[in-house]
């Protein structure tokens, strides 16, 4: 990509990132998603593999929708009300249409479609920013809107976004495809928590950034795309393996890691909620989820060579890890001893 056009499209999406997550009109924050959404799409499309080019056009097809959807719950919301303040949402039709714009653009469960095959034909980088930076600014609107909005709704997508991302991540083979369905699975676990404890929600949504990025970082490292290139990692960087196990198993909320934290709260925010009943039952679907974590850091450390897989060996490569993946690997599993800190806050 031209350096001119990549800094521009690098500068845009943080332009519309910080108009959508400031701004108190609803134009304003509709102006900002579609920044987003266009200053994106050369990243997706810019290997020019047709496969690149099919994810850019399922992606930017979806957030037009989404989008379209947004600009129409405002206006009605205007219509009815006369207001165009974010806060000020309160038309049940309106308060309906938002909720389903979002769901889009975030990719909860039933509008999930588009987000695996997006990330799977993008780079590891350009997933890295789907599946981080671009979910920032629409989990902002559903935090400003959060009293608004119907909790029965946001608990049963929740309940099926987590479901769904763990069942769905059991029969994947490629690991852009594994990390789209966690993702899926873990806006299940903010939305839920969404109307009883935004603050909850934006602990666990940076968190998650945390672990994904150090994931998606020590794989472009790596360059491991599927699980028979992760079975011979382990030849490449022993190190950087191990500690991506551990990042994984972080991802999947075993304690004492940091992932164990957000899932800790946000059981007991429910059982203080008395929603007991569906904190167990989130709690058992996680457990879907586990199992491809574990089978993940299986075949990242445990299927040492010489084993049985038919995947050509990578020689062993003397790039340096970066200070960036470092730090984040090592945030993503030491943070647990905050919580008391954080519950504080909350």
């Amino acid at each position: 990509m031209n350096p001119q056009a990549k800094m521009i499209s690098i500068v845009s999406l943080l332009l519309g990132t910080t108009i959508t997550i400031s701004s108190n009109h609803w134009m304003m924050a509709w102006t900002g998603l579609e920044i987003n959404t266009l200053a994106i799409i050369p990243f997706i499309s810019k290997s020019h593999h047709p496969r690149a080019i099919e994810a850019a056009t399922k992606y930017f097809l979806t957030q037009a929708a989404a989008s379209t959807l947004l600009l129409f719950s405002s206006m009605t919301n205007a219509w009815f009300t006369g207001q165009w303040d974010i806060t000020q949402l309160t038309h049940p039709a309106s308060c309906l249409l938002l909720t389903t714009a979002i769901s889009i653009k975030l990719g909860l469960t039933p509008f999930h479609f588009w987000f695996p095959e997006v990330l799977q034909g993008s780079s590891l980088t350009t997933g890295l920013l789907l599946a981080t930076l671009m979910k920032f600014p629409p989990t902002a609107l559903l935090i400003l809107t959060s009293p608004s909005l119907n909790p029965t709704l946001l608990t049963t997508m929740a309940i099926a976004s987590t479901a769904l991302g763990g069942w769905m991540g059991l029969n994947q083979t490629q690991i852009r495809k594994i990390l789209a369905f966690s993702s899926i699975s873990h806006l299940g676990w903010m939305t839920i928590i969404l109307i009883y404890n935004p603050k909850l929600t934006l602990l666990t949504f940076f968190l998650y950034c945390l672990m994904t990025s150090a994931i998606f970082l020590t794989l472009n490292t790596t360059k491991i795309t599927n699980l028979a290139m992760m079975m011979t990692a382990w030849t490449k960087i022993p190190p950087l393996t191990t500690t991506l196990m551990l990042v994984l198993l972080s991802l999947a909320g075993l304690p004492p890691l940091t992932g164990f934290l957000p899932k800790w709260l946000v059981i007991q925010e429910l059982t203080k909620q008395e929603m007991t009943p569906i904190a167990t039952t989130i709690a058992m679907l996680s457990l879907l989820g586990l199992f491809f974590y574990l089978r993940l850091a299986y075949c990242a450390t445990i299927t040492l060579p010489p084993n049985s897989s038919n995947h050509m060996k990578q020689w062993q490569t003397n790039k340096l890890v970066r200070t960036l993946t470092t730090t984040l690997t090592s945030l993503s599993m030491m943070l647990l001893p905050l919580s008391p800190m954080i519950l504080t806050t909350t």
